[in-house]
């Protein structure tokens, strides 16, 4: 095999490596925001909780300040009663007191249901603090790993960098300049050729420039994409003899 064209092939992997890594490194961020995104949403649906729960006790809270309030003035007609003096006032004063009464049960009547909705949202919270406290673990798992990852991508990408710098310097000028302009175009500087046809832009090569490539020994590129193009030999399969 032409010398450069072996170069070329492992300048590509390189590039191919450094493309993936980065890819995935650029998607770490995102990934870390839906993270977080997912545990706010948790945080969010137990908040939500607690404020029920708490306006459930506030509006307790009112009610029996309302009841507090129509019994002291439930009191005050009852004494009123008994100095009335004639049968209009008489019955007018007990129409009022029936209508505190009233009043009084129908927020006696809030405050029991208040107290049955503050109870099956106490558990309600209970259950999500739980499930609050199992997503916040995993999700901070899930992040910290994400980090670990962040770290061993940033390892390979140096690493891979490293590889295609030190491939690059053995290269010439010309043809390190025609693999970056190509690669910058199509995506890829370099492309197999196999079934007479290059395999990147799937175009079917002359006959006699197939048969030149099979050797391997000069640069040639594809007519249609201009990648580099080299044909890849076939890999002998050893079978083991049977015991």
């Amino acid at each position: 095999m032409h010398p450069d064209l072996e170069k070329l092939i492992h300048l590509q992997r390189a590039d191919s490596s450094l493309r993936r890594v980065r890819a995935e490194l650029a998607d770490i961020p995102q990934r870390k925001a839906e993270i977080e995104g997912r545990l706010a949403a948790e945080r969010h649906r137990l908040e939500g909780a607690r404020e029920a729960l708490a306006a459930s006790q506030k509006a307790q809270r009112q009610f029996d300040g309302e009841v507090q309030d129509l019994k002291s003035k439930l009191s005050k007609y009852k004494g009123q009663l008994m100095e009335v003096k004639t049968n209009k006032e008489y019955t007018a004063m007990l129409h009022e007191i029936e209508a505190v009464e009233r009043e009084i049960r129908t927020r006696e009547d809030h405050t029991l249901a208040e107290m049955e909705k503050a109870e099956s949202l106490a558990a309600e919270i209970k259950k999500e603090e739980a499930l609050f406290k199992g997503a916040e673990e995993r999700l901070k798992t899930e992040a910290r790993n994400l980090d670990e990852r962040g770290k061993a991508l940033e390892a390979e990408d140096r690493r891979h960098a490293a590889e295609r710098e030190a491939v690059a310097a053995t290269l010439s000028d010309d043809v390190l300049e025609l693999f970056n302009r190509v690669a910058r175009l199509r995506g890829s500087g370099v492309a197999e050729a196999r079934d007479g046809m290059c395999q990147l832009c799937h175009v079917k090569l002359r006959p006699q420039m197939y048969v030149d490539l099979k050797r391997n020994d000069s640069i040639l590129q594809c007519p249609a994409c201009n990648r580099i193009l080299f044909f890849a030999l076939p890999v002998a399969v050893v079978v083991a003899p049977e015991p």
